[in-house]
């Protein structure tokens, strides 16, 4: 390839993982807001950690997995309940003898989600990168930093502004239906309900999310 070549691709794996990789930050700031702040590094490392990880093992695997019949479904339903619970939780300070358990809990959920979405995003960069491999693995690692630099700075975000957490669920609700939508097993489907209602369901999805976590947090509260 020519150097004009990859600098192109270079700049293509790079927008890619920018639009691809804030989801990935999103999840990490929001399970990992709820950790004392003394644990919140070491949630951003680990959960940046584990993404990279599974993009490295994921990229022998991804196409193979994503031409699996209802798959995408499956993440995409997963996710749809992680996005739940981290818009369900509370936000509370926990004691020193229980943050370690509290930890290991931010870092699964970030691990869960993390080999959900990275997927898309592992598929993307690959396809651009072709055979060259060394392009792969600057795209793979390239995420490191901005997962780890805009995980720490939508974490500051949500405490400063709470409300901020709802539009980070509607991000992940958003994500989570268009990856069922993607899902070659659902084609009939969708062609069912044509290009405007393929449009319209992701929106559905987001308003039914926060709608349910907006109710069950009333009702918490209300028994409280």
């Amino acid at each position: 390839m020519e150097l004009w070549g990859q600098l192109v691709v270079f700049a293509q794996i790079v927008l890619i993982n920018l639009l691809l990789s804030g989801d990935n930050a999103v999840v990490i700031a929001m399970a990992g807001r709820r950790l004392p702040p003394a644990q919140r590094r070491r949630a951003v490392w680990w959960g940046a950690a584990a993404a990279v990880l599974l993009r490295c093992a994921l990229t022998v695997l991804a196409a193979l997995l994503l031409d699996i019949p209802y798959l995408q479904t499956a993440g995409a339903v997963l996710l749809f309940v992680i996005a739940f619970k981290l818009l369900t939780d509370h936000k509370e300070e926990v004691s020193a003898g229980a943050g370690a358990s509290t930890l290991a809990g931010a870092v699964w959920t970030i691990v869960v989600a993390d080999f959900v979405m990275s997927l898309d995003n592992v598929l993307a960069v690959a396809a651009v990168a072709g055979e060259d491999t060394a392009l792969l693995l600057i795209g793979i690692a390239m995420s490191i930093p901005i997962i780890i630099w805009g995980s720490s700075f939508i974490m500051h975000l949500l405490d400063r502004y709470p409300i901020l957490l709802y539009a980070g669920g509607a991000l992940l609700g958003y994500a989570a239906c268009e990856m069922a939508l993607k899902d070659k097993g659902l084609a009939p489907l969708i062609s069912v309900l044509g290009e405007r209602g393929s449009l319209a369901l992701p929106f559905a999805t987001v308003a039914a999310l926060l709608s349910a976590a907006l109710w069950m947090k009333r009702r918490s509260r209300a028994h409280s």
